[in-house]
């Protein structure tokens, strides 16, 4: 069987839209939402530089979501998500979020956990269609099958993945309103 690749080859722009179009979704019916990309956001230590920054009202507080988009050719090592946890602290913000084309090593995965951090791999939505065929798989879903170019693939505390696409963010959106250490696995 092929292996699916490890990254994918997306434009920085078409990256950062397909992430923003996402968490448009997940706000809907949140008051107050917004999401904003390219945002500098000063705080005690210095300014800061945030992919997009999402804010909503919930029981009259205002809540700060700060997301990056991360695309490597490497898997993301421990070390960015220690910044995106550094950025989130410094501005005081509530949770983080790190999109990525790479796959998370098992320590950055493991401290994106302890944290909070969401954190989610960008694959080739064709790699998500599978059949029962013997011999090689393809990748190849018919185009009646409607399989969108890409999806964000976020695994949670059962371990299974959850594939976000149009439609079926609410993964998304659980993790948001809920304690990401609770929800997120190694």
């Amino acid at each position: 069987m092929k292996k699916m690749p490890d990254n994918i080859e997306i434009s920085p722009e078409e990256f950062e839209k397909l992430v923003h179009e996402y968490l448009l979704e997940a706000g809907k019916g949140l008051k107050k939402f917004e999401a904003v990309h390219d945002v500098k956001m000063q705080a005690h230590d210095g300014t800061y530089q945030i992919d997009i920054k999402a804010t909503f009202e919930a029981i009259n507080c205002d809540i700060v979501i700060l997301i990056e988009c991360k695309r490597h050719s490497a898997p993301i090592k421990r070390e960015i998500v220690q910044v995106l946890n550094d950025k989130v602290r410094s501005l005081g913000a509530h949770k983080g979020i790190l999109f990525s084309t790479s796959p998370f090593q098992g320590g950055a995965k493991t401290y994106a956990q302890e944290h909070g951090i969401a954190t989610v791999q960008l694959i080739e939505g064709r790699f998500t269609y599978v059949t029962k065929a013997a011999g090689e798989q393809e990748f190849n879903p018919p185009f009646w099958a409607n399989i969108p170019k890409y999806v964000g693939q976020f695994e949670y505390a059962s371990g299974s993945y959850y594939l976000l696409q149009p439609g079926y963010i609410d993964k998304l959106s659980e993790f948001i309103f809920i304690d990401g250490k609770e929800y997120q696995k190694n």
